[in-house]
C-alpha cells in the first residue's frame, strides 16, 4: 500500500470511530424514551414473573410427559433384607474364627448357648 491509501483508510477508520461513539451517546438517550412509553416496573416485573411461572408449568408438564418409569430387578424390602442376612451371616464366622483360632475352643462350640452364659458369668464377676 501507498501512503496515501494508508492515509485515506485512517481518515475512514476515525470517521467510522467518530461516528460510532455519536451512536453510543444517542442511543441510550433513545431508549430511555421507549421505556418511558412502556409500563411501569412493577407491572413489568409482574409481568416477567407470570411469563417465568408459565413457563416452568410447562417444563414441569414436559417433564412428567417424557418421565418413564424403571422397574426394579430387586424390591428395596428384599435389599434390606438380603443386607440384614448376610450382616448375620459374617457375623457368625466371624465368630468362629475368633473362638476357634484366637481362642483354644472349638469352631462351633460359639454357637451354643452355654458358651455365651460362661461368658456373661465372667462379665458379671469381675464387675
Amino acid at each position: 500500500m501507498s501512503k496515501e491509501q494508508k492515509a485515506e483508510q485512517q481518515k475512514k477508520n476515525n470517521n467510522n470511530q467518530a461516528k460510532a461513539k455519536q451512536t453510543k451517546s444517542t442511543k441510550p438517550a433513545a431508549k430511555k424514551q421507549k421505556n418511558s412509553k412502556k409500563q411501569d416496573p412493577s407491572k413489568q416485573n409482574q409481568s416477567k414473573q407470570t411469563q417465568e411461572q408459565k413457563k416452568a408449568k410447562a417444563r414441569r408438564a414436559e417433564k412428567k410427559q417424557n418421565k418413564r418409569y424403571v422397574r426394579r430387578l430387586i424390591p428395596v424390602w428384599l435389599k434390606l433384607l438380603i443386607t440384614i442376612v448376610l450382616s448375620l451371616f459374617a457375623l457368625i464366622i466371624g465368630l468362629i474364627v475368633g473362638f476357634s483360632m484366637v481362642g483354644d475352643g472349638e469352631a462351633l462350640d460359639v454357637l451354643r448357648l452355654e458358651t455365651w452364659q460362661h461368658i456373661l458369668d465372667f462379665v458379671r464377676k469381675g464387675t
